[in-house]
């Protein structure tokens, strides 16, 4: 009996034990193929070999119509391996291969890269001279694909070629300012490039591969150990051709004005896009060295100053939709104004006392006229009504470095600011601002979100990162009829007609023209004019918005010097676009009493 216990015992035991050492396998089975797999198999990886990163291709950036504004291409820099060059080796050319000298060679690799013989036989001398049994020599960097089939064609054992990702621009400045540039390392420095590169960026894998003692690759060793990802495709809603014609109008137009710098922008009403983002100078990504650093900006988002008469129909909305004005509302008006001590209101120029409508006003672009209804108005609504235009705001484009102007609260306003508000001084603006304000007064008051981009599309196709459509009420719908209707007087050609002989045969076009003088930085303003005309067309179904500025012109110094060009890219946008003419009459508000 007691024998038989202790058999069992010793049984149960040697049971017990070798559960338990199967037991032990097995999680360290589970830790090795499932818990630290992916860890593990890295590090055999590298102890069989080299390890490889495996680059992710960065994102297009495109136009709305797929038109291709930047793009990643792989360049190669080519290294060679001195130690295997000291005796003939194999060299095939034309498909015929012989052995060779590395002189003979060098005069082939130059032949091909444009560099001479000696560029190749030097750094290898001077590696060899150091060790001889040097396994590093640069050659050549950034080659294009051509360059480097040919040069592999050559089949030089000793000569290896390394890739990595260029960005490149084939329209060069065509819209080079919003795109912004990457510096010599691959990071995004400005413009769309910094600010969507969540969309644009791809994501790095890695691979391993085995080399065999005379430093070649062997083939089947390869292995992808985390696969890599390319970037989204950024799509703008740039339209390519009016683009391009924008900016080559600038660049006839600013010289011949004797102009420091010129802006188009084209804004489609409806929903808010910016179809054309256009400056001159425009910076050239691929060439950044050909233009002064400070045209590297994108000036609609990042130059601010103030608006000067271009803002006196956002005064005017909120008069109107208050029920302070209407657009036949009469005043006198002289060509100075002194209301109280301290304060000075001039117009452009003098004239005899005036009898204008609050339309005349607009169409002289009286700042007298203005200021005396403008401060009728409550300040502090006022203010509220210009914050809902978007005034001292960054628009919904969020754009990198983008500047919010300056309008302070009525609280901080001494008694020249709050005159001078109402006309366009005493504050600063953006220009994307501006399009964003003149939207809201064309899209029967309702301010939509200003964009630039469509979205991020992903390699199945899908579009993420859609902008808002979300849209908000400033004025009513009655108001911003009455104001298009009020600045149609602009371009009629009257006698007061502030921008004669713009009109555009067939259609209805509301515009609002403006001579900025810009503070001098010592407490005055410059002697020079920051002129400009944003329109609207047709009137009686407004479909596209234009602004034309032009900064301190010197043949022409008013807002005439920016008329032509109105007209000129007006007419190109309602044509690209095929709009209707107008079929609705003319408001025909007065501009005298």
């Amino acid at each position: 009996m007691t024998s038989a216990k202790s058999h069992r015992r010793r049984t149960v035991v040697a049971v017990v034990a070798v559960l338990a050492i199967v037991v032990v396998f097995v999680v360290r089975l589970v830790d090795v193929q499932v818990v630290r797999a992916d860890a593990l198999d890295r590090q055999a990886a590298e102890n069989r070999g080299n390890v490889q990163e495996i680059q992710g291709t960065r994102g297009s950036i495109v136009t709305t119509d797929g038109t291709v504004l930047a793009r990643s291409v792989l360049r190669y820099d080519f290294i060679a391996t001195p130690k295997f060059t000291t005796t003939k080796f194999d060299m095939t050319v034309d498909g015929k291969t012989s052995k060779v000298t590395l002189d003979q060679a060098a005069a082939s690799i130059a032949a091909i890269t444009g560099q001479q013989p000696s560029d190749i036989t030097g750094p290898i001398a001077s590696a060899l001279a150091k060790n001889k049994e040097s396994m590093y020599a640069p050659i050549v960097k950034n080659v294009d694909a051509a360059t480097y089939q040919k040069l592999q064609a050559l089949n030089l054992d000793w000569l290896n070629a390394t890739s990595h990702q260029t960005r490149v621009y084939p329209n060069g400045a065509v819209a080079g300012n919003i795109l912004g540039f990457l510096n010599g390392e691959g990071v995004p420095q400005a413009g769309l490039e910094d600010g969507e590169n969540t969309c644009l960026a791809g994501r790095n894998g890695e691979e391993t591969y085995q080399v065999g003692a005379d430093g070649v690759t062997i083939p089947g060793s390869t292995k992808v150990q985390k696969a890599a990802k390319n970037g989204g495709e950024l799509v703008t809603t740039i339209d390519p051709d009016l683009q391009w014609f924008a900016q080559d109008q600038l660049a006839q137009v600013v010289p011949e004005l004797g102009a420091q710098f010129g802006m188009v922008s084209v804004v489609s009403i409806k929903d808010a896009k910016i179809r054309v983002a256009a400056q001159y100078p425009s910076a050239d990504p691929n060439n950044l060295d050909a233009t002064p650093v400070q045209y590297w900006n994108a000036m609609m988002f990042q130059n601010q100053y103030e608006p000067g008469s271009i803002f006196k129909p956002l005064t005017a909305a909120a008069l109107m939709d208050t029920g302070k004005a209407t657009p036949d509302s009469h005043l006198v008006v002289p060509d100075t104004l002194t209301p109280q001590k301290g304060v000075y209101v001039a117009d452009n120029e003098y004239h005899p006392v005036q009898h204008l409508t609050l339309t005349g006003v607009l169409t002289e672009s009286s700042n007298v006229g203005m200021s005396e209804l403008g401060t009728s108005m409550d300040d502090q609504q006022r203010y509220e009504f210009m914050k809902k235009f978007g005034i001292g705001s960054k628009t919904a484009v969020n754009f990198p470095g983008e500047l919010s102007g300056e309008f302070t609260n009525p609280s901080t306003w001494d008694a020249q600011t709050r005159y001078a508000t109402t006309f366009g001084q005493g504050l600063s603006t953006t220009q994307a601002q501006m399009l964003s304000a003149y939207q809201a007064l064309a899209n029967g008051g309702v301010r939509l979100p200003l964009t630039l981009i469509d979205g991020c599309k992903q390699a199945d196709g899908t579009m993420t990162d859609v902008p808002s459509t979300k849209g908000e009420r400033v004025v009513s719908a009655k108001t911003s009829q009455q104001i298009l209707g009020m600045l149609e007087n602009v371009l009629k050609g009257g006698p007061i007609s502030t921008l004669p002989d713009t009109e555009i045969p067939g259609y209805l076009v509301a515009a609002k023209t403006g001579t900025a003088q810009e503070p001098d930085g010592n407490g005055g303003y410059q002697k020079s004019y920051y002129v400009s005309v944003m329109g609207v067309a047709p009137v009686d179904d407004p479909q596209y918005l234009v602004s034309v500025n032009i900064g301190f012109p010197t043949t022409i110094t008013s807002s005439l010097a920016a008329g032509p060009l109105f007209k000129t890219m007006m007419s190109q946008v309602l044509k690209a676009f095929r709009v209707q003419p107008s079929t609705a009459p003319a408001a025909n508000y007065p501009d005298t009493y």
